[in-house]
């Protein structure tokens, strides 16, 4: 028989539902930053904090005029909730196994701007697994490279799709498609209207170039390394200071097009290559459920390109 620890209470439906509250305030850093994540107005959450207090016996977390801070207790049950919450979805997608269903809630991480990626036709995986898993409630969130990592090592996310390898231990990835992505300025720049192909590459010592902030640009097909500029961590950001004039930087190709057609970008050096960037399909080697699978299938079954018979 286990062990019961003395005026310890037992873990209720609503408890978990206390300590799930906890854990969306600690990510946001305080109660006002989760009112959007939560949906709950800033007195909800207090009061349901209150009450996992009381429910616990300590209090867990500082809040007030000083800021938000957690207490020594508050850390150490902050750090136990992930694994409780992984062994929950876990326990769940067990119980679906024996079934012989596939439910549940699975959520996956994308970086932006591949809508208009005809080489990444993520609408149709996921059409093939909503016909394979029409039980699997499927959430699609947008986020950078390494917000992506962190939240699929947290447990976030079930699968990822990024164009940064993984390298974590406990994380397998899939190298699936390249996208091309080349030199672009704005309407409003100075080399816009400028032909000669050695100008522009002469200018390009002393223009400025965004950078992203999980990749490095260097490649021995690339001009000379431009002035350092703003580190973006979404293409949109991205595209918005091309945009503005007063940078020049890499987009891919199809996402580019629109605005090359109407005259508000245009490519430097087009008879240089640029270069291509390899994407990954991540999911954790330790907490990989059936769905997860079936999910992961559907998607190396769509953006992996065909082998060459």
């Amino acid at each position: 028989m286990t062990a019961r620890h003395p005026n310890v209470p037992n873990l209720t439906d609503f408890d978990l539902k206390l300590l799930r509250v906890f854990h969306a305030v600690v990510q946001a850093q305080g109660l006002a930053a989760a009112q959007q994540v939560l949906g709950l107005s800033l007195s909800t959450i207090s009061i349901q904090l209150k009450q996992l207090e009381e429910r616990l016996g300590f209090t867990l977390c500082e809040r007030g005029r000083k800021g938000f801070a957690l207490t020594e207790e508050g850390e150490r049950i902050h750090k136990s909730l992930t694994p409780l919450f992984d062994s929950i979805s876990g326990f769940r997608d067990v119980v679906a196994d024996v079934r012989g269903n596939l439910s549940g809630d699975l959520h996956f991480g994308v970086v932006d701007a591949l809508a208009t990626n005809r080489a990444a036709p993520l609408p149709k995986a996921f059409q093939n697994f909503s016909e394979c898993a029409p039980g699997v409630h499927l959430h699609v969130d947008i986020s950078s490279p390494e917000e992506l990592l962190q939240g699929l090592l947290e447990g976030r996310y079930h699968c990822i799709l990024t164009p940064v390898e993984p390298s974590h231990e406990s994380v397998e990835s899939v190298p699936v498609f390249t996208e091309r992505q080349q030199l672009y300025c704005g309407a409003d720049h100075p080399l816009f209207h400028e032909t000669d192909s050695s100008r522009i590459a002469e200018a390009l010592e002393h223009t400025t170039l965004t950078d992203k902030s999980y990749a490095s640009l260097s490649s021995t097909d690339n001009p000379r390394t431009p002035l350092e500029g703003p580190i973006v961590s979404h293409m949109e950001s991205n595209a918005l200071l091309i945009l503005s004039g007063r940078y020049i930087g890499y987009l891919p190709k199809h996402y580019a097009d629109h605005w090359v057609e109407e005259g508000l970008m245009r490519v430097l050096l087009p008879d240089t290559p640029g270069f291509e960037s390899q994407f990954y399909l991540g999911t954790s080697k330790h907490h990989c459920s059936r769905s997860t699978e079936v999910f992961r299938n559907c998607m190396v079954e769509v953006l992996s390109p065909p082998q060459a018979s």
